[in-house]
């Protein structure tokens, strides 16, 4: 009987120490599966994004249907606005049409079957054309030139802080801009280069946003190689240039 009641002991000395790991075990499974989520969401964190962008493309673009337009939400009226704007570059310029010309050439036929329409409803006995009252909303025109007067003093200031020497880096910039826009202004007119811009817009979006992953990877490789080539530029031959005193030294 005592060795019985021994055997049990131990066996339920064993059990315990058995139930004792599976608890550990557990708890430490699950530690581990909070440092995993934790890891996880610290790397999503930390997970390059193209310009320094925190947000969807969607929001980038500004949200609303100018970005489902842009990003192909709706694919008829996106469809719509690209072929009317392939028609008018054609119409312009390989066909060298002239804008008041197309104007004028458009409100004479529209007068014209406006005009007949009424007129000829009086002997068919139908209802003439209703034609709807067009007005600009003042608090549209408001809007527009509020958003027009801040992105044009927002590009004077940035100008201004350029002129006055502060940031090396960012007058580098608009120089090589300014120098690519004058490139492609040699190459094409206004309308041509309008177009394709609009087509830039039309297309990189939408694919940046399906390839998303793809190319961050990729810009992340390239913005390492030109901090890379920038630090040593920069090292050569932009700290050898000599810079104006600071207005508190001057002051001293």
């Amino acid at each position: 009987m005592a060795e019985q009641h021994k055997e049990e002991s131990a066996l339920e000395k064993i059990s315990d120490k058995l139930h004792g790991r599976g608890g550990g075990s557990s708890s430490s499974s699950s530690d581990s599966d909070d440092e995993r989520s934790s890891a996880t969401a610290a790397v999503k964190a930390k997970i390059y994004s193209l310009f320094g962008r925190e947000k969807p493309v969607h929001s980038v673009l500004g949200g609303g249907k100018p970005a489902d337009l842009f990003l192909w939400r709706n694919k008829r009226i996106s469809g719509g606005v690209l072929a009317g704007a392939t028609a008018i570059w054609l119409l312009f310029e390989v066909m060298d049409y002239h804008l008041l010309t197309l104007l004028c050439h458009c409100l004479i036929l529209t007068l014209a079957i406006l005009f007949l329409w009424s007129n000829a409803t009086t002997f068919i006995n139908k209802s003439p054309p209703n034609i709807p009252e067009v007005k600009i909303p003042e608090d549209l025109a408001v809007n527009v030139a509020r958003s027009l007067r801040y992105e044009i003093n927002r590009g004077f200031a940035t100008l201004r802080e350029i002129g006055q020497g502060h940031d090396l880096k960012k007058f580098l910039i608009v120089i090589a801009g300014l120098w690519i826009l004058s490139v492609l202004g040699s190459c094409c007119n206004f309308l041509t280069l309008f177009y394709i811009v609009f087509m830039v817009l039309y297309t990189v979006p939408v694919l940046y946003e399906k390839y998303e992953d793809k190319v961050d990877a990729f810009g992340e490789k390239a913005m390492v190689e030109l901090k890379k080539y920038y630090a040593i530029f920069e090292e050569k031959c932009l700290s050898k240039i000599p810079k104006c005193p600071s207005k508190d030294k001057k002051l001293h």
